[in-house]
């Protein structure tokens, strides 16, 4: 009887599992035919991923950092999804997205100021005074690495993409980005040539493009987003700490 019993189990076990993956089949069959509608319905988008959203009947897309949905009437919404306890599980996506941009960061083309063991990615302009302010704290920490990327703000600060050239072409770039951003060469002519430096300026331009980064000063300390000149915030992630202030940027 035992031995019937334990059949009886194992065999129900199995159903089980058949209809479980049977099922899981079923949606990604789902998911691949509802992507293939958004690609009749919008032939030239161009997207990341497609997958099943949190709102039943509607498909969750990412293309670069966006986030939007699809239905399968073959419409597309922009907008923000919340959870009923207040979550923008949106923006959570959205995050993610950029989280694993910041994990695939080309390092070598960044400027690599520090040894420390706590890793900090910069988003900077040489003329913007908040990015001026976290590299006043960020110069008094020994405890750093930073990778720097410039965004020279092109509109508002003139003279930012010149002074980001100026920097990338000397051969001790940390005592040149020191000297920029402690204000040494404000108002003073800075002698490079045009082009100098203009390719790696770029692929930084483009890099910070690629991750959404749209102002300065932009930072990722250990993998967490810092957006503006917030020093307590960034304190208190180098110090493992969970302070949070508003944020300034330009």
């Amino acid at each position: 009887m035992k031995i019937i019993n334990g059949r009886t189990m194992m065999v129900g076990g199995l159903i089980l599992l058949l209809v479980a993956v049977a099922g899981f089949s079923m949606a990604n069959d789902d998911v691949k035919t509802e992507k293939e509608n958004l690609m009749k319905s919008f032939p030239n988008l161009k997207i990341d991923s497609f997958r099943e959203s949190p709102l039943k009947g509607l498909y969750e897309i990412t293309a670069g950092e966006q986030v939007f949905y699809f239905s399968p009437e073959g419409y597309l919404f922009f907008g923000e999804i919340w959870s009923k306890d207040g979550k923008n599980l949106t923006a959570e996506i959205r995050e993610k997205v950029v989280a694993e941009r910041i994990n695939g960061l080309p390092l070598d083309k960044a400027l690599k100021i520090g040894n420390g063991p706590k890793k900090v990615i910069e988003f900077t302009d040489p003329d913007c005074p908040y990015c001026r302010k976290v590299d006043d704290f960020l110069a008094k920490r020994a405890d750093v690495t930073r990778y720097i990327y410039f965004v020279p703000l092109r509109r508002i600060h003139p003279d930012a993409e010149k002074k980001a050239r100026y920097i990338l072409s000397q051969p001790d770039r940390g005592k040149a980005f020191h000297e920029v951003f402690t204000g040494q060469l404000d108002g003073k002519p800075i002698a490079i040539a045009d082009g100098v430096q203009q390719q790696q300026l770029e692929e930084m331009e483009k890099i910070a493009a690629g991750i959404g980064v749209r102002g300065t000063p932009a930072l990722w300390i250990e993998g967490a987003h810092v957006n503006g000149a917030d020093i307590q915030r960034i304190s208190g992630l180098l110090d493992k700490g969970k302070e949070v202030s508003k944020p300034q940027s330009h």
